[in-house]
């Protein structure tokens, strides 16, 4: 059994405080299993938080550790604080490894920049990995930095301290935490596996379509790099900047808040997500926030994008509010396919996955929604992405790259708007 101390920042302060013992049961390098227990000190803090809303409510805090729920190896809070594929890569690099290591070398060796609120130290009175984040000028060593990586050869010293930053949720796409302005942003690079567009450019101007949506959209930037090649930037919403450096917010991915595997993520539903919302939302922005996720499923629609999997979804931790919000919209890139029946990664409605409009509309009730108020937003939808080229166009994509994402953007008329247009 190896132990080690989970950490976290209280709301609006930037040193964290310990929260617990964390025990991992591991063989042959494989988690089994883990188990958890609070501080006492830790829970006469009138800021303290829950480390994990679903399996480590603090109201039911017991003499015994605790264990995840569903069975579950690790708890989904601390796995949300763990490096992402792209993350485990970076440390795998790092320590000249070519395989995977054990849970506990990822934890151990993440930096205390982590996603969200927490970390994870080695002893109770440790002190935090102090990590130098990048800036914009050094977007071009990054870049070299990420091809090393991806090519499986060993980053130089002049390169590795670039990587010091802590993970970010979700993905294998190669990205970096840099500072530009007072502000942290996650800077998203090319891969040498893009073969079809430019990924970063598409996916910059995808989330601009989508604030043009009225959708919650951090800030995000397209930073050229040399000849074709640009990184996107997409600001970070887990940190606020503060008198001597950022607070950090206490954030967990939807797979966290519904308690299952990354493997369990297909048997989901947005619905499910929304009813996150209605059980553990603040209560004055539920409403609020239940009809954003659905006006984001249908942005995932008309845009296909397919990668809406539960980590692609998250929680921030609102201390005014004393609640739960869902979480600004990231990770959204368009998935180009010539068949006619496409599938997004979560359940829409009545028909599963299908990626249509009358399957949401008929799933709108989920939502708290009614029908005719979910065809207005399902139509407003319609015509503002309708335009997405110009929008593409505005922000830099080339017109090959537009003609690449093309068959991403289907005419609403095949895909169920005649029902919404009834409705």
């Amino acid at each position: 059994m190896t132990v080690r101390y989970v950490f976290l920042h209280p709301p609006g302060q930037l040193d964290a405080v310990p929260a617990g013992r964390l025990e991992l049961v591991v063989a042959d390098g494989a988690l089994l299993t883990s188990r958890f227990q609070y501080g006492r000190r830790y829970l006469d803090r009138a800021e303290a938080l829950d480390v994990d809303p679903v399996s480590l409510s603090r109201a039911g805090e017991t003499e015994l550790p605790r264990e995840p729920v569903n069975g579950l190896p690790l708890f989904g809070a601390i796995r949300d604080a763990s490096p992402d594929a792209w993350g485990r890569r970076v440390i795998e690099n790092r320590l000249g490894r070519l395989g995977p290591l054990s849970e506990v070398d990822y934890l151990d060796h993440a930096g205390s920049d982590r996603s969200g609120a927490l970390d994870i130290r080695t002893n109770s009175d440790s002190s935090p990995r102090a990590s130098n984040l990048a800036a914009a000028i050094d977007l071009p060593y990054l870049l070299e930095a990420v091809e090393r990586i991806e090519a499986g050869a060993q980053v130089p010293a002049r390169l590795a301290h670039f990587f010091d930053g802590g993970p970010t949720m979700g993905g294998m796409r190669p990205k970096a935490v840099i500072e530009v302005g007072g502000r942290q942003f996650v800077a998203k690079f090319p891969s040498t596996t893009d073969s079809r567009f430019n990924v970063p450019a598409v996916e910059q101007a995808t989330l601009e379509l989508a604030r043009g949506c009225g959708l919650d959209v951090p800030a995000t930037r397209l930073e050229r790099l040399d000849g074709e090649r640009a990184a996107m930037l997409i600001e970070r919403f887990d940190r606020e900047p503060v008198a001597g450096g950022f607070a950090r917010r206490h954030m967990v991915s939807a797979l966290t808040m519904l308690g299952v595997s990354e493997m369990e993520s297909p048997d989901q539903s947005y619905a499910a997500i929304a009813d996150v919302i209605s059980t553990r939302g603040a209560a004055a922005y539920v409403e609020r926030d239940r009809i954003e996720l659905f006006k984001r499923m249908v942005f995932n629609i008309l845009v296909c994008n397919d990668d809406d999997h539960l980590r692609n979804h998250a929680f921030l931790h609102d201390a005014d509010a004393r609640g739960w919000r869902l979480s600004p919209l990231y990770d959204v890139v368009p998935s180009p396919q010539l068949g006619t029946d496409r599938f997004l990664n979560l359940g829409v409605g009545p028909n599963g996955r299908a990626a249509r409009l009358d399957n949401a509309l008929a799933g709108a009730g989920g939502f708290g929604i009614n029908r005719r108020s979910a065809a207005n937003l399902i139509e407003d939808l319609v015509a503002r992405t309708r335009t997405w080229r110009n929008t593409f166009e505005a922000c830099g994509v080339s017109e090959r790259d537009c003609a690449a994402v093309a068959s991403a953007f289907r005419r609403a008329g095949d895909i169920g708007m005649r029902e919404v247009d009834r409705a």
